[in-house]
């Protein structure tokens, strides 16, 4: 882990699901209540579906990125995957079942700490979304959800490829007018991070779950637990 050379860095790009939005603690609530409503077994808990459910998503979209068939949507490959997650574990869903679970995604609600560390870093940086979920979808959480005014919004949507494909940090760097060593990208997903790194840019791990990084040689600039050790290791 290294601090050094980060003066020419201007911008920040975030993800937002994980990393700024609090998915476990939004969700897993109204997923007990999807359990309920579809009379699951005793055994198949909110926390055991949340967790097979979380690494069945990464699949549906390395699914999409490798058979090259576009970005299908970030809420459409979340159900998707909700719904392989529930097969898998004999839950009877109906439709409607789902459709009803899907509107948590309009309430979810972001960390403390990344809320105000945004704010402390817009006194130094530019500070930009860049995120796998479609471009109104993301408009809604910044404005209603966040309530930070990034400097600009960007969705992998756009280039048809879910993070980490190489395509989407281009983008960013080409829409921004930047070369990649003056972006760090902030996220709690060492996928995210290795992309980014891959690409160019600067990469800054908040390991808010304490997992360990990936075996690579892109690794993260900054490794921090939360947003506010992120902003005192940036000196904001």
């Amino acid at each position: 882990m290294s601090y050094a050379n980060l003066d020419s860095v201007t911008t920040l790009t975030f993800d937002i699901f994980g990393t700024v939005l609090d998915l476990a603690g939004s969700l897993i609530p109204p997923l007990k209540l999807l359990l309920a409503a579809c009379d699951a077994p005793p055994a198949v808990t909110g926390e055991k579906v949340w967790a097979q459910w979380r690494l069945r998503q990464r699949i549906e979209q390395y699914q999409d990125n490798m058979l090259m068939l576009g970005h299908s949507g970030y809420l459409t490959v979340k159900r998707k995957a909700l719904m392989y997650t529930l097969r898998s574990l004999k839950v009877n869903f109906t439709s409607e079942n789902l459709d009803k679970f899907m509107k948590a995604y309009q309430l979810l609600t972001p960390f403390k700490d990344a809320t105000d560390g945004l704010i402390r870093l817009s006194n130094k940086y530019r500070l930009v979304m860049l995120s796998n979920g479609e471009q109104h979808y993301l408009q809604h959480l910044a404005t209603n959800r966040i309530g930070i005014d990034f400097d600009q919004i960007l969705s992998a949507e756009t280039v048809g490829q879910f993070k980490p494909h190489p395509s989407v940090y281009r983008f960013a760097a080409e829409k921004l007018d930047l070369e990649p060593q003056q972006i760090m990208m902030v996220a709690a997903h060492s996928f995210d991070i290795l992309g980014a790194r891959h690409s160019g840019f600067r990469g800054a791990y908040v390991n808010r779950y304490d997992l360990p990084y990936d075996e690579s040689d892109y690794v993260p600039d900054i490794t921090t637990e939360n947003f506010y050790e992120l902003c005192d290791t940036l000196e904001v």
